[in-house]
């Protein structure tokens, strides 16, 4: 465990070595690319973050932003389908993409000397993809097998789509990234093409480089090669501001499944000024005093003293384009109820309400906290994750050393008084799996072109 005298100077900076050595270049065309140099390992992480994800989607063609993702490996006039992989695989380099509500973002990590290959390739994409009624037809086939498997197939997940479409009323979070099946069923190539041609563009993209490169040559290659893209207008935000909630929202989900489940989840506030907010960085250590370890308060008391639980868990994530969730999920034991555990959650809330933390519990959190965040800096993917989602939802890379500090001061006053103002029923959503007789499920379909993590 860090010490508080370590914790501070890890804070500070003095633990990130290399790590600390971040570079911002614009392009002429709105494009920007920001280099960490790490010369650790030979290697190279690149990734392109598009910002456009399921909250730019209208209603009727929910599950676009995930669509394109996919019809991204379908080739350019120079590049045919299937072997945008298969090139980068010969490299010898891996290469995949990912769709969230709040970006789309596509990467390559290979050897240090192929990073021009994966420019030319990412660049080419941006501009020239060919979408066709053919490939498109069997790409959607994909993306629907995907839907079935990962959220229809899963109890769970069933309970958290709902969790989101009841939780949001405005805000299009409340349509899952996947998309819903009936407009999946009815989407056409000229909605990806649409999508496409709306937000697919330098000047709404950012290029992040993490590994063994000199920021110079990466600000040159990546003028060579994404240079000469045009830029063009991009679409008209709207704000999107979820109204109050004005009472606890119930929702009853009925599933095949062994054992119920609980999920509950409360309306928060996300990081907006890194500088100025306070509550955000409240609500993450709150989450690591519920969660986190063994010891934290939702395990030990409910799983381990009165096994009311076989699991239960907290999460919070303060970075994000839209409002936040702070959610609490569990799993009654055997012979208990979901309304016993989530008193048993109820009464760990109240305690902190009422009785807030101890500062030995506080520091120990923090240590935890700060120290798995700095242990995920030793990863040059997650170095560039971290900035690209940064970057991704209006913040900055240049607020990582402001968030630990903000991090590092926060006061057990501080996180007693946001679980008394944001765990309440008014901003809360409860949502209870039924489990229902177990059927024998129908034999899933080989998904042939479903090669991407989401």
């Amino acid at each position: 465990m860090l010490t508080k005298a370590l914790l501070g100077l890890t804070l500070l900076g003095l633990s990130w070595g290399v790590a600390a050595n971040p570079y911002e270049h614009l392009l002429a065309n709105g494009m920007k690319v920001i280099v960490k140099e790490d010369w650790r390992a030979p290697v190279v992480v690149s990734q392109i973050w598009y910002r456009a994800g399921s909250m730019d989607e209208q209603n009727g063609t929910t599950g676009v932003a995930h669509v394109l993702e996919h019809m991204m490996f379908k080739g350019t006039r120079k590049v045919p389908a299937g072997q945008f992989s298969k090139i980068i695989a010969e490299a010898g380099g891996r290469e995949n993409a990912f769709t969230n509500h709040d970006y789309t973002a596509y990467f390559q990590q290979l050897k240090s000397d192929k990073l021009p290959l994966a420019f030319k390739l990412e660049a080419d994409r941006m501009e020239n993809l060919v979408l066709t009624e053919q490939e498109f037809a069997k790409e959607i086939q994909v993306v629907m097998e995907e839907r079935r498997m990962r959220t229809e197939d899963k109890p769970q997940a069933l309970v958290y789509e709902q969790l989101n479409a009841v939780a949001f009323n405005a805000h299009p979070y409340h349509h899952p990234v996947i998309g819903w099946m009936d407009d999946l069923e009815n989407m056409r190539v000229e909605d990806a093409r649409t999508w496409y041609q709306r937000w697919y563009a330098p000047n709404n993209a950012t290029l992040v480089v993490v590994g063994d490169v000199r920021h110079e040559d990466v600000y040159k290659l990546a003028q060579k090669y994404f240079g000469p893209l045009k830029a063009h207008p991009l679409p008209i935000r709207k704000p999107q501001q979820e109204p109050p909630q004005r009472g606890i929202k119930h929702v009853l989900i009925k599933a095949q499944a062994k054992l119920p489940y609980l999920a509950m989840a409360y309306r928060v506030p996300a990081i907006r000024n890194a500088g100025n907010d306070s509550d955000p960085y409240a609500l993450e250590i709150l989450s690591g005093v519920l969660d986190g370890h063994a010891a934290a308060r939702l395990n030990q008391a409910l799983v381990r003293e009165s096994r009311l639980a076989t699991e239960v868990g907290a999460g919070y994530g303060a970075i994000s384009r839209g409002p936040g969730l702070f959610l609490i999920e569990a799993m009654p034991s055997e012979g208990k109820t979901v309304l016993e555990l989530e008193q048993g959650i109820r009464h760990e809330i109240n305690r902190v309400q009422r009785d807030g933390i101890s500062e030995e519990e506080l520091q120990r959190v923090k240590a935890q906290v700060v120290a798995a965040q700095v242990y995920q800096r030793d990863s040059m993917f997650y170095q560039a994750m971290l900035i690209g989602q940064m970057e991704s939802a209006g913040l900055s890379w240049r607020d990582e050393k402001t968030m630990l500090e903000r991090l590092n001061s926060v006061t057990a006053e501080q996180v007693q008084a946001v679980a008394q103002k944001y765990l309440q029923d008014d901003g809360l959503t409860l949502a209870t799996l039924d489990p229902q007789p177990m059927e024998t499920k129908r034999p899933a379909q080989k998904m042939t072109g479903d090669r991407h993590a989401h």
